[in-house]
């Protein structure tokens, strides 16, 4: 019975083959494929006419985590730690439709409104700018930190904050240019741009704040400068209606800087603030005859001050979600973003709650 179901299969399957082709009736295909194919086709246009439309929304995920021996360097110091001491980053995106829709899905991704990130008026490069800024003071005083807590005899001597740019519709819009640079707010010196930042905290709005700025004389041939002394009214905050700000981005302007030892920190192309305490650390370490680390890979996160305190920082969720993949052993975090790195960490990595460098300090000492 076999044979013969072949039999007849094959005759069923040679039936046209003595049939000239060109009287054959047309060969039927299946019309799935090319159903399948226009619809990826229509798929593929839209994303490709959609992917460049961005919405007001930033994405804020894990970025790289970095040894901080790969960027510090000082002179007199050894790098013969047997752990190592790692700075976290986050990765922030103006976001387009499919990256905000993705973001909503993901845990590590945390959605912000644009203006909380980027005011209105601040362009992509002047926000730039202001974190290279900001990255600069910090290795000063991630430097000057160091070498005080180890008993050098340092100099760092701020020359004021000089105005890189400002915001749009603030009270500084037309008031204060690139190029100015503040030297009193409110009767108190302005060494560095922290100090302008420092001296608003508690302010309201509509609070008016005293300045005087240097400012080039443009006929001047002789590089003169004059000071000027104004008057601006504090509006609100343009990512929080209820803080007050004078609408100004600020850099340091050319500090006298005096250290005893040559430290060099290559901060490549990395803006912000919040690797200061890492970098203090690792001047620390290579300057210190024991290793701090104690074998163990430590992670970390958080602004330093010239007096050694440790500021909060942003997307510290995503920086503690970092230190997990990179596989730390225990994550320092300033006090104000502890609760918030809790959350994210949950049994999977240690979280140091500090406040001040000399907390950092006191955690290692107790490892070895």
């Amino acid at each position: 019975m076999d044979d013969d179901a072949t039999i007849i299969e094959a005759t069923a399957d040679d039936a046209w083959s003595d049939v000239p082709e060109s009287v054959r009736p047309p060969r039927r295909y299946p019309k799935w494929p090319f159903v399948l194919a226009g619809i990826l086709l229509i798929i593929g246009v839209g994303i490709a006419a959609l992917w460049p439309v961005k919405v007001p929304y930033y994405a804020l995920s894990p970025g790289p985590v970095y040894d901080t021996a790969d960027f510090v360097s000082v002179t007199e110091g050894t790098t013969n730690a047997s752990g190592e001491l790692f700075f976290l980053t986050v990765s922030l995106k103006e976001a387009n439709l499919f990256e905000y829709l993705s973001g909503q899905l993901d845990s590590t991704v945390e959605i912000a409104p644009r203006e909380n990130i980027r005011p209105p008026g601040v362009t992509q490069d002047q926000l730039r700018r202001e974190a290279l800024a900001s990255m600069s003071q910090s290795k000063t005083d991630a430097t000057f930190v160091a070498l005080t807590e180890l008993g050098y005899d340092v100099t760092l001597i701020g020359t004021g904050a000089e105005v890189i740019d400002t915001v749009p519709s603030s009270a500084a819009d037309g008031v204060l240019q690139g190029g100015d640079v503040i030297i009193e707010l409110d009767g108190e010196p302005i060494e560095f741009r922290s100090d302008v930042l420092d001296l608003l905290e508690g302010r309201e709005i509509g609070d008016e704040v005293a300045l005087v700025i240097e400012r080039p004389i443009e006929a001047s041939e002789e590089d003169e400068i004059e000071d000027i002394e104004l008057v601006l009214v504090l509006g609100p905050h343009t990512d929080d209606p209820d803080r007050p700000m004078i609408g100004i981005l600020l850099d340091n302007h050319e500090p006298i800087i005096e250290f005893p030892v040559d430290v060099e920190i290559d901060s490549q192309n990395i803006g912000g603030p919040s690797a200061g305490m890492m970098f203090t650390l690792q001047i620390m370490n290579q300057l210190t005859e024991d290793d701090i680390t104690a074998g163990l890979r430590i992670a970390g996160t958080g602004t330093i001050n010239r007096d050694g305190t440790v500021g909060p920082i942003g997307g510290v969720q995503q920086k503690v979600y970092g230190a997990i993949e990179a596989g730390a052993d225990v994550v320092f975090v300033p006090a104000d973003n502890y609760d918030a790195a809790i959350s994210a960490a949950g049994d999977n990595i240690d979280v140091v709650r500090v406040e001040t460098i000399d907390d950092t300090v006191e955690y290692l000492d107790a490892l070895t």
